[in-house]
């Protein structure tokens, strides 16, 4: 997402702006990467704890010029862009396991899944208003700032680094959901940001009872849990190492019954080995949710990309 077509400069007396724009009408303005560089052969430092991170937590590396993102016509998300150099202290890199899962890059499948969304919601697929939503792996958090300006009730947003969400996800949630202005719908009591690895971090987030109810003794036909009703993730699926503790997490997280998880990854990720197709060959192995594929994307800026809907059974 680097390298975009340049917008025509406008004065503004509130955040500056700068001329890099991405839109959803014209996938070819940006090119993107997929290679990781990084030596695999060391084993990876132990994964940080899980904690919540507070709004008020915002860096002061965070950027004071934002890009727009136009999702359509009627609708802009703005993002802000800081480098690994400045936060972590590494040049160009897009992943170094066990310390930095790439949150500062945009990568298409964000873009993918709020396109996914926003079709899913004018053809009357998907009703946000007042729903508990959690992005996973969350970077720029622009799916669920989407879901925020589209009525969501409750958005919690997740990163492996707390660095991500002070630095980027915070900024961008506050310019865009909790702006002074008479539209505004989302409060601070309305979105929360947790950091650590996904074996931790069910300790932290809203949890349903699936796995447990669905192996009771009993009609639970009737029941509903607590959880979120949809759960967003994009580019989560890179690792084969990490797909079980992810798919454990949203067993745990997703409201049963009736919960969908938004899921936009490539098919396969060079050397890491992960990818959509091996996720869905992990959920298909477990038996417990149905699989839907929303969209497919081969434009020629990475590999195929793919948007599936997953839901229990």
């Amino acid at each position: 997402m680097e390298d975009t077509d340049a917008a025509k400069n406008t004065t503004t007396t509130g955040p500056t702006f700068s001329s890099h724009i991405f839109s959803f009408s014209n996938p070819g303005a940006s090119s993107f990467g997929f290679g990781f560089g990084f030596d695999s052969g060391a084993p990876p430092p132990p994964p940080p704890p899980a904690i919540e991170v507070q709004l008020s937590e915002e860096s002061p590396i965070a950027t004071a010029r934002l890009e727009p993102v136009v999702v359509d016509d009627s609708l802009t998300i703005y993002k802000g862009r800081v480098s690994t150099s400045d936060v972590f202290g590494v040049k160009d890199s897009d992943l170094m396991p066990g310390k930095y899962e790439g949150g500062l890059k945009l990568w298409e499948g964000s873009l993918d899944l709020v396109k996914a969304l926003n079709s899913d919601i004018k053809e009357g697929r998907l009703l946000l208003e007042g729903k508990h939503v959690l992005e996973l792996g969350c970077g720029h958090g622009l799916p669920g700032i989407f879901a925020g300006l589209k009525g969501a009730g409750l958005i919690h947003f997740q990163d492996f680094n707390s660095e991500v969400l002070k630095c980027l996800t915070i900024p961008n949630v506050k310019v865009n959901l909790l702006k002074e202005s008479p539209e505004e719908t989302c409060t601070s009591k309305s979105v929360g940001f947790f950091a650590g690895d996904w074996s931790e971090m069910d300790k932290l987030l809203l949890c349903g009872d699936a796995e447990q109810d669905k192996t009771t003794i009993g009609d639970t036909e009737d029941k509903t849990y607590n959880g979120y009703d949809i759960i967003l993730m994009a580019e989560t699926v890179y690792a084969l190492s990490s797909l079980p503790n992810l798919y454990r997490l949203i067993k745990k997280c997703l409201r049963y019954p009736g919960g969908v998880v938004y899921m936009a990854g490539k098919k396969h990720y060079f050397g890491v080995g992960g990818g959509t197709t091996r996720f869905l060959r992990l959920v298909e192995e477990d038996g417990s949710m149905q699989t839907e594929r929303l969209n497919n994307v081969a434009d020629g800026s990475s590999n195929v990309r793919e948007v599936w809907k997953l839901s229990f059974k």
